[in-house]
């Protein structure tokens, strides 16, 4: 027994040199370099978000923020780089809607979305608005669903990947809607805007994050936006329900998570350090030019929040037997 005291009295010591020196590595986090990595391409609402938080997060925590696009397999190339990096706070991932569907959406996947990471915060939401080629004749959400029902597989939509957004809250419109549109997908979200812009597709659903600067330029029309109200940044768009299309809860959010393991003390500096950022009114501002909304999460109701969503996105991708390879 006193053999046992001894050697619990041994290691104590350690133990304390130990937490000491895993708090002091929080404490003076970061001193180099961290890695955000957004798992699409360039130009998309992920890219906006991303670049724009660690930019806030470099000027924070005196260290550079640097972000790496890892576009690829609906951003599950990019998430499986993160899921197997070293868990010490200087590689994150920025998530978004797809994350919470990838599980179901792909038979195999080479991380675990829950298991291998570790959740830091919700950063913000913003709705998804229904636009079209401008040279369609239609003005509204019901003419395209009545235009599009007389056609049947003869229009496309685009979105910037199987298992992207884009792709899995138009198959939500089109089942809400009854339509038969043909998927066309792009390696990015600024070429697929563009084509519909140019007359080659001729519908898309983003983020308006994403689709605002073609709406301004009148080169996309948009006809309803997701969501319980009008976005004020499109105040004489309506809300899908307005003209009559219930079910289309759609609105994308984004997130930042860390590779499993990542000492909790980062996690909490991390997290604490962008509830700051996003309280601010320069924050909240930028985002709202953006058309997105500040929309923090801590740790803890950020995991909660994603299993809502995966379960949500679960149900739609089994019942439309959608499938990614």
């Amino acid at each position: 027994m006193l053999g046992c005291n001894f050697r619990i009295l041994k290691v104590v010591p350690f133990l304390s040199i130990a937490l000491a020196v895993f708090s002091a590595s929080a404490q003076d986090y970061p001193n180099r370099p961290v890695r955000l990595v957004i798992p699409f391409a360039t130009g998309g609402s992920n890219d906006i978000v991303g670049r724009f938080i660690s930019d806030q997060l470099s000027k924070r925590l005196g260290a550079p923020f640097v972000v790496d696009n890892r576009g690829g397999a609906g951003g599950t190339m990019g998430t499986d780089m993160v899921a197997k990096a070293k868990p010490d706070g200087y590689t994150l991932l920025l998530i978004s809607t797809p994350h919470t569907a990838n599980s179901t959406l792909y038979k195999k996947l080479a991380y675990n979305p829950v298991k291998d990471f570790v959740p830091i915060a919700r950063l913000a939401t913003a709705q998804q608005v229904i636009s079209v080629y401008p040279g369609l004749p239609v003005k509204t959400l019901p003419e395209f669903i009545a235009y599009a029902k007389a056609r049947p597989g003869q229009l496309n939509y685009v979105s910037s990947g199987v298992g992207s957004s884009q792709h899995l809250v138009t198959e939500m419109f089109t089942h809400s809607a009854g339509l038969q549109l043909t998927h066309v997908p792009y390696k990015g979200a600024g070429a697929a805007l563009a084509d519909v812009a140019a007359g080659h597709a001729q519908l898309s659903i983003g983020t308006l994050t994403q689709g605002l600067p073609l709406i301004r330029g009148e080169r996309m029309r948009p006809l309803a936006v997701s969501g319980a109200k009008r976005q004020p940044v499109v105040p004489d768009v309506p809300t899908a329900s307005e003209v009559g299309l219930n079910g289309f809860d759609a609105d994308n959010w984004w997130g930042v998570l860390a590779p499993a393991g990542t000492p909790p003390e980062i996690v909490q500096k991390l997290s604490t350090t962008l509830a700051d950022i996003l309280s601010k009114p320069e924050t909240i501002k930028k985002l709202a030019e953006e058309s997105a909304t500040v929309a923090y999460m801590p740790p803890d109701m950020f995991a909660k929040f994603m299993d809502t969503e995966t379960l949500k996105w679960a149900q739609l991708i089994r019942q439309l037997k959608l499938q990614a390879e």
